[in-house]
């Protein structure tokens, strides 16, 4: 099944240096462009993080800091890559809880504000887990009735997620071929920061989703425990939470002024 789209779909697959926001960084992005005509476009890029890339990662995704050694860094093609980002909303496997918010955080720390904000978010892998539970490898097979050669190449997992997610929409009749729907139900929480150290309650008000405040309202931990907003914001927090507490914290003392 072809998607229903309303604006491009950027299917996108990052590797790199680690699993830390706040100190990794990306050397691979690689991406698929889906026109609502149904045209595409696609690019591999790779980066030199700058830092040497543990063997762990390289384990992984098989690239070293030789060869990347050339290559441009991240901050010196951001504003190419927002642009291709620019607009569209953005599906990936895994990528509400790490490519994204990684990405934004690789934004920020270029100097480079992405609104993500008007962006919908679909989740393959999420999809994936809610009805049948396997990895994406499974997922191809499964799915796709095909075996993902050199998984975890960027480009390869890229196109892989976008193939499995048109086959998605062919078996399952409860899937609405909308990426608003898709959006809605690849969401695991209705976060309020991309990390999810935030997330909307049901009053759609932000409460914490970690440590000792867990579940309460940040705009009341923050009134009686004014304290903990510096101990955050000299934190190892990604930088995309940071602002989103500032912001939090400012409509509080905006309230207080007014």
């Amino acid at each position: 099944m072809e998607l229903n789209l309303k604006k491009p779909l950027v299917f996108f697959d990052l590797e790199t240096t680690g699993v830390n926001y706040s100190h990794d960084k990306i050397v691979e992005l690689s991406y698929v462009k889906v026109m609502p005509n149904g045209k595409e476009q696609e690019d591999t890029m790779r980066f030199n993080p700058g830092m040497h890339i543990p063997e762990q990662a390289t384990a992984v995704h098989h690239i070293t800091d030789a060869d990347v050694a050339n290559c441009p860094t991240f901050k010196e093609r951001a504003k190419e890559i927002a642009k291709v980002f620019e607009g569209c909303d953005i599906a990936g496997y895994n990528s509400n809880r790490f490519d994204v918010p990684m990405l934004i955080e690789e934004f920020l720390n270029a100097g480079v504000n992405f609104d993500y904000t008007k962006c919908r978010f679909v989740d393959v892998q999420t999809i994936f887990h809610k009805m049948e539970q396997r990895t994406l490898v499974a997922a191809y097979r499964f799915y796709c009735d095909k075996d993902l050669e050199e998984a975890h190449s960027a480009n390869a997992d890229t196109r892989a997620t976008y193939e499995v997610l048109k086959a998605q929409l062919d078996r399952y009749d409860g899937l609405k071929n909308d990426i608003e729907f898709l959006s809605d139900f690849s969401s695991q929480n209705k976060n309020v920061d991309l990390a999810g150290r935030f997330v909307y309650d049901d009053n759609r008000e932000p409460v914490f989703n970690f440590g000792k405040y867990k579940g309460q309202s940040v705009l009341k931990v923050l009134e009686r425990d004014s304290g903990y907003y510096g101990w955050m914001m000299q934190g190892d927090f990604p930088q995309d939470t940071k602002n989103v507490l500032t912001n939090i914290r400012l409509q509080s003392l905006k309230g207080k002024i007014g």
